[in-house]
């Protein structure tokens, strides 16, 4: 199984970014997916989440209001799109699966998630 995320780039203050995350030898929409990301010099933490068959989503109280993940199963796709992003915003994020199909709830820890995708970088400056 891998993932890919992907979508990542430089852009300016309040500016908006979509990554996307799809997988290779495991069909997203029956997974619950989370996204992480990862600034330079901290600790990788838990952005958003949303459950199998358009389950329950979570979002970190940092984001709040401003990112939304969503699926297009056609596409075998999960979405972040991230909306007036500011520096903080600024890390390596990545997608991850779970291997347990079927989950619709979601669960922002790490050691929930056993498929992760390589990362994307997100920088955002002026």
């Amino acid at each position: 199984v891998q993932l890919q995320a992907s979508g990542g780039g430089l852009v300016k203050p309040g500016e908006s970014l979509r990554l996307s995350c799809t997988a290779s030898g495991l069909s997203l929409k029956f997974y619950r997916v989370a996204w992480f990301r990862q600034a330079p010099g901290k600790e990788r933490e838990a952005v958003s989440c949303i459950g199998s068959s358009d389950g329950g989503t979570y979002y970190a109280d940092f984001v709040q209001g401003r990112f939304t993940v969503s699926r297009e199963n056609s596409k075998d796709t999960v979405y972040l799109q991230m909306n007036s992003l500011t520096p903080e915003d600024t890390g390596t994020y990545y997608c991850a699966a779970d291997s347990i199909p079927l989950l619709r709830t979601c669960a922002d820890n790490s050691t929930q998630y056993d498929y992760w995708g390589q990362g994307t970088l997100v920088t955002v400056s002026s």
